[in-house]
């Protein structure tokens, strides 16, 4: 286990120079690291290589000489079943290629993620390398398997704590290093100063974390590279877990953490962070459009040995196989830079982080799908209004983006609305390019809910459409009547519970029809290219529940809000009408949640969401009570 021996890096095995040799004493041990967020693409291997190389780029203008990425950035998280592909892992190596001959990446260790077979298994590892060597190839040990994850169909874990064998490199890296093998597993790097070991995301949260024995053994920077999603609220328990990851041995902690939709039906909200001693010392943002966020901060480790001389530290009875790297993290003219302060952590509040996650993700998945906006069915509602507002959100994150100079969303924008010279500068102007809402009137439907409608639509600044799906009701009623000799009627008419849920259910789902055909030839009838995405409108209460009619306004292309109980979206469109003015909103919070879809009376609401849900309405405020 001791004999491999690399030029730029020695190995190390156990016991042996366990405890590292320090800086000269007295003159402090401070090292600049970086981490960084990256809004990396599914198989987009040349769009990710330049991300990674500019966030290289930066981390090395600011004095760093470690650098941190995602998780699985090479090839992009969400690659799904591609990963079975070879070709995935192929090009993932010729991206470590590019990146091992880059000038970018000398004299600064770099650390990025992607899928290597080893022994006809697949894992989801960390490649770390310098000056054109391979130091070490850590895998993942603990596996996400749970909720939205799905990592086991793909990955196998690493299963035997602090081991290491080797690793026969293919040849197009064989040729660049001039190795032919490098340790794989469980290890850690010992620089001339310090020393460094990986968590791989949902290592950090599971109740064995590796960081507990790696900080017995003497590691001193724990790094984390994750692909964690953005849920409301979720910051809080993050940083907590990074926290507490130091508080009681100390050490410095990064983590760093993949950015965007991925192609996926997850968005995932950066938030880079760095931590000692259980202090967060550095905040990266946590919803952004921009492509590349990279996190510095300057940390003397000699802090972390005062943290642990003050602490009871057990010493670890098994010891870690350390790759020697002949290399230092600490510059002499960092002795000079003042070490970081501790920071408070600034949350966002549950309406901001509505208003923020969810239009970032719309945003990247427009930008990916090559279309030329989004339709939204908009009934006058919470739940319809609350996705309009999300996109009057979005409009506005754009605008700030192109006036503080990021030319990718300026040239994304001019692709999605076909003109090159365009350059958005008010949300309301922008939203009427990118942003259709329909109003589907029936003759069940009332002046209230219309004239709702059309007052947020005016106020957000949409391309707003008022239509009649009567015609098409009394069309599709006229085939049953033919073909059965029977027309059915509404419970208010007399007819049967049956007949009335299926004169409702066929209103709502011809309104789906109806939305697909204006999102793919609205722009046409226009005279403009491209179709429109179809946004959905349906709460994650409903969705529990099972209170929606499938295939109706609640099939859609993506639903923004399908992670959102229905009292945040309460408290979401209040924010809204605090801080962008839409004193729309003020009446559409106070009037009864109805689905409009029975007769009214006398021109008035006779059915509303409360009575119509019966043990569902009962069902979901349990659920909001439970939140």
């Amino acid at each position: 286990r001791g004999g491999i021996t690399l030029p730029a890096a020695e190995v190390c095995a156990p016991g042996e120079e366990s405890r590292l040799t320090r800086c000269t004493a007295g003159m402090g041990r401070k090292v600049t690291v970086a981490t960084c967020s990256l809004n990396q693409w599914a198989l987009d291997f040349e769009g990710n290589l330049a991300r990674i190389v500019k966030s290289i780029e930066i981390a090395k203008s600011k004095g760093a000489r470690y650098r941190l990425g995602p998780e699985l950035e090479v090839c992009g998280y969400g690659c799904s079943d591609h990963f079975y592909e070879t070709d995935t892992v192929l090009h993932c190596f010729q991206v470590l290629k590019e990146l091992l001959l880059s000038p970018v990446t000398r004299d600064i260790i770099c650390d990025v993620g992607m899928p290597v077979m080893h022994h006809s298994s697949r894992y989801n590892c960390r490649v770390i390398f310098l000056n054109k060597k391979v130091l070490l190839i850590r895998p993942k040990m603990q596996m996400a398997n749970y909720g939205n994850y799905r990592e086991l169909r793909w990955f196998s874990p690493w299963k035997t704590a602090r081991h290491v064998e080797e690793y026969v490199l293919p040849r197009l890296i064989q040729e660049v290093t001039g190795q032919q093998t490098v340790p794989i597993g469980d290890g850690v790097l010992a620089t001339r100063d310090t020393c460094l070991g990986s968590e791989i995301c949902a290592e950090l949260w599971n109740s064995r974390s590796p960081h507990i024995d790696m900080g017995l053994d003497g590691v001193e920077i724990f790094t984390n590279s994750s692909a964690s999603h953005h849920e409301l609220r979720k910051a809080h328990r993050r940083v907590a877990l990074v926290k507490s990851a130091t508080a009681k041995s100390g050490g410095v902690y990064l983590l760093a953490n993949q950015k965007g939709c991925d192609g996926d039906r997850l968005y995932y909200d950066g938030c880079a962070m760095i931590s000692i001693n259980g202090s967060v010392v550095a905040q990266g943002p946590q919803f952004s459009l921009e492509d590349v966020d990279v996190l510095t901060a300057t940390v003397d480790l000699d802090e972390v040995q005062s943290y642990r001389g003050e602490c009871i530290m057990e010493n670890s009875s098994e010891l870690y196989y350390r790759v020697k790297v002949d290399f230092a993290l600490c510059d002499s003219s960092d002795l000079y830079i003042p070490s970081i302060e501790p920071i408070e952590w600034k949350f966002h509040t549950p309406e901001e982080e509505i208003s923020l996650g969810p239009a970032c993700w719309l945003w990247d998945y427009l930008r990916r799908s090559g279309q030329a906006g989004f339709l939204l069915p908009l009934s006058g509602g919470i739940d319809s209004s609350a996705t309009a507002c999300i996109v009057h959100s979005l409009c506005r994150q754009v605008c700030l983006a192109v006036q503080n100079g990021n030319a990718q969303v300026l040239a994304d924008v001019r692709r999605i609305v076909n003109d090159l010279s365009y350059s958005p500068r008010d949300p309301k102007e922008l939203c009427g390019r990118i942003f259709t809402t329909c109003y589907m009137a029936s003759e069940n439907s009332s002046a209230d809910t219309c004239g709702r409608a059309k007052e947020l639509a005016a106020q957000i600044g949409s391309y707003h459409l008022n239509l009649n799906i009567d015609l098409a009701v009394k069309g599709m009623l006229g085939i049953f009547s033919l073909a059965t000799g029977k027309l059915p009627r509404f419970r208010a008419n007399g007819g049967s519970p049956r007949e009335n849920l299926a004169l409702q259910n066929v209103q709502a789902r011809i309104r789906m029809v109806l939305a697909y055909l204006f999102a793919q030839l609205s722009l046409w009838s226009r005279g403009k290219p491209g179709g429109l995405l179809v946004l959905g409108s349906a709460n994650v209460d409903e969705c529990l529940t099972g209170y929606l009619t499938k295939y109706d306004c609640s099939s859609a292309d993506i639903n923004p809000i399908g992670g959102i109980s229905k009292t945040d979206l309460r408290g979401f469109l209040q924010y809204c009408f605090d801080k962008f003015q839409l004193t729309a909103l003020c009446s559409i919070m106070s009037a009864p949640p109805t689905a409009e879809l029975e007769p009214l009376s006398d021109g008035q609401i006779l059915q509303t969401d409360e009575v119509s849900a019966g043990v569902f309405g009962m069902l979901i405020r349990e659920l909001d009570i439970s939140r």
